[in-house]
This record gives structure tokens, C-alpha cells and sequence, in this order.
């Protein structure tokens, strides 16, 4: 029998930077055949149609395995998703060096973790680390937690004041799951507040969890894989708002709302629409693919905030539609009030 196939958890908040870091290690694996399952939010496949444009080929065929879940947050469907899915990559163990899970951005790390409790994981697999990350810029900002200050502030001058919010309860549980935290987007603040922001998370981390900055997804491979922490065996350590519930249950608010469009957008004025629903509704992710005038190649937008990225990524294929696919994670999203403001009446 060989050795358990080590995997490695990719988790953090919404827009945090994983799938980026992700593709990173994809491109950079240094040779290891790597399998990825990501766990989209909902039916369109943003993510894993990301991750499979740098698959890596050898002389006998792929490396790098992607594997979508897209039926509901990872946490809520171990047994019905995730189970069946790591049997059938457990049938090819002497195939794969290692596993990545990328969780959604609403997934809560532990319940994922115990799953590899169960015998017939146990024995094939273990949770080698889990990696945390975290997306410097918003932090500073108060988009998760309000302003840094203020909170410590509060905290400290009147702990009855502590009444997290489900999204605050959430990032509390990603870090305290932890083994290494994976600070993004450092490129985007001061190097003041970027102290500011790890000094913060320092203090809501056990001593033996490092910081690294990161920008771009731009890691040493062997940082994020080869932690042997059997995190498994080990939960009683990472404490989480959810250990004395028998089931956890999400904000039923938050709901992401998928749109398939035949409309073509230039970027910057998709980018000012997207803005008007940021402004005026509660969302907290946007990302998804776009359709240019006049351009050959797809461009790849990811917006969280009112701060918005985008690239080109690759050419339009023949056989493919040209369409701008979007997903919109908020709360109580209207799918009809949105396709309304991004269609009509635009000029592209």
C-alpha cells in the first residue's frame, strides 16, 4: 500500500485571491501530478474553465486533473458530493502526487476536514495543510470586518459588543483553521497598512501560523504543499463558532445569480454598469467571462467591491459560442433587476 495522497485546502473569502494562486501552482508544479477539485458556487464554471486553460501536459497526457463540484457549498455536501468524488480519484491514487481543494467562498474549512475522518477516506488520503487567503486590500478597507481601529476598539473596551456577523464568523473560521495564511493584493495598499493588516491577523492567530505577503498568486510551490500536519487528527486545536452545532447553517440570504448573455461589452463600460449594482446593491463577488467587439480573445473579469480586474486570457475557440457568462454573489440578488441594468438601454 502506497502512502496517503496528501491534500491541501485552499480556502479564504470571497475574491480573496485562490483561484489565481491556484493556477500559479498549476503552472509552476514543479512536476507533481496534481489533481484540483474546485468548488463552484452555482451552475456556471467560472473557476474550473480558469484553472483547465493551464493545464500542463506531459508525454503521457494531463497532469493536472480539475474536477468541479458546483452543487451547493462544499461544507453542506460532503457526503452527497464530495465523497463520491474523492472514491473515484482515490481509484487512481498511484496517478496523483497530491489534491487541492479550492472551497467556495462561503465554505466553512472543518466540516471538509473531518470528512477525511471517515475509513474509507482515511486510509487513502490525509489533509497534508490548509492554506487561508486572504486579500490584504479589502481587509484594510473594512470590507470583511469593518474598520480595523474601530473593531479592536470595540473588542476591547466591551466584549458583549462581539456579535459577529455570519460573513465575520465565516473569516474567523478560515484563519482559525489555518496552518499558513496567504495574504494577497499587498501590492495594492502602503506598505504601512499592509503592517497594519498582519499585525491584525497575527493577533487572531496561534503563534506557529505564518503570514506571507503574495502578489499576483506568485507563491513558491513548496510553501503551499508538504505542511504534514494531518489536520484530520488535529481539529481540537482549530476551533470554530460551529463546534457545538451539529449542523452549521449559511446566511440564506446570500444567493449568487448567473447570467448567460449574447451581448458584447466593451470592458469599461461593463465595468461603470457593474459599479451602478455595487452602488446600489448588496454584492460581494462578480466574475465571469466577456465578450469584446472586434476582439479575438476572451477577456476574464473578477470584481469584488467596487474594485474591479480584467485580462485576456486566451483566443475565442471555433467551436465555442462567443458569450459573456457572469456570476454575482450577493445577498438577495434579483437575477431580473440585474440582466435588466446590464442589458438594456446599454451602448456598448
Amino acid at each position: 500500500m502506497s502512502a496517503k495522497i496528501p491534500v491541501t485546502v485552499i480556502t479564504g473569502f470571497l475574491g480573496s485571491g485562490k483561484t489565481t494562486t491556484i493556477r500559479h501552482l498549476l503552472k509552476n508544479n514543479k512536476g507533481r501530478r496534481i489533481a484540483v477539485l474546485v468548488n463552484e458556487f452555482g451552475e456556471v464554471g467560472i473557476d474550473g474553465d480558469l484553472l483547465r486553460s493551464c493545464q500542463v501536459y506531459d508525454e503521457e497526457g494531463i497532469i493536472n486533473n480539475i474536477v468541479e463540484l458546483n452543487n451547493g457549498c462544499l461544507c453542506c455536501t460532503v457526503q452527497e458530493e464530495f465523497f463520491p468524488t474523492m472514491q473515484e480519484l482515490l481509484k487512481r491514487r498511484e496517478k496523483i502526487d497530491s489534491i487541492l481543494i479550492e472551497t467556495s467562498g462561503l465554505a466553512l474549512p472543518k466540516p471538509l476536514v473531518q470528512a477525511f475522518r471517515w475509513p474509507q477516506i482515511k486510509t487513502s488520503a490525509t489533509v497534508d495543510g490548509v492554506v487561508t487567503v486572504v486579500d490584504c486590500e479589502a481587509v484594510a478597507n473594512g470590507s470583511l470586518v469593518g474598520d480595523i481601529d474601530a473593531l479592536k476598539a470595540q473588542r476591547q473596551a466591551d466584549p458583549n459588543l462581539d456579535h459577529e456577523t455570519p460573513i465575520e464568523e465565516l473569516f474567523e473560521d478560515q484563519l482559525a483553521c489555518a496552518d499558513l495564511v496567504l495574504l494577497t493584493k499587498v501590492d495594492m495598499v502602503d506598505e504601512a497598512t499592509s503592517d497594519k493588516v498582519q499585525n491584525w491577523l497575527r493577533e487572531h492567530l496561534p503563534k506557529t501560523v505564518k503570514i506571507v505577503p503574495c502578489i499576483g498568486g506568485e507563491i513558491n510551490p513548496d510553501l503551499l504543499l508538504g505542511f504534514n500536519a494531518v489536520v484530520e487528527d488535529n481539529l481540537d486545536s482549530r476551533p470554530s463558532h460551529h463546534d457545538t452545532q451539529e449542523e452549521h447553517e449559511h446566511d440564506d440570504e446570500i444567493n449568487s445569480v448567473h447570467l448567460i448573455l449574447d451581448e458584447e461589452f466593451e470592458p469599461q463600460g461593463l465595468v461603470e454598469k457593474l459599479n451602478g449594482l455595487v452602488t446600489n446593491s448588496e454584492i460581494y463577488r462578480i466574475k465571469g467571462f466577456v465578450a469584446v467587439p472586434n476582439k479575438s480573445m476572451r477577456l476574464v473579469l473578477q470584481g469584488v467591491g467596487s474594485r474591479f480586474d480584467f485580462f485576456y486570457d486566451r483566443l475565442w475557440q471555433k467551436q465555442e459560442t462567443r458569450q459573456t457568462k457572469l456570476v454575482l454573489i450577493g445577498r438577495s440578488l434579483q437575477r431580473e433587476k440585474i440582466y435588466s441594468e446590464l442589458v438594456s438601454n446599454f451602448s456598448n
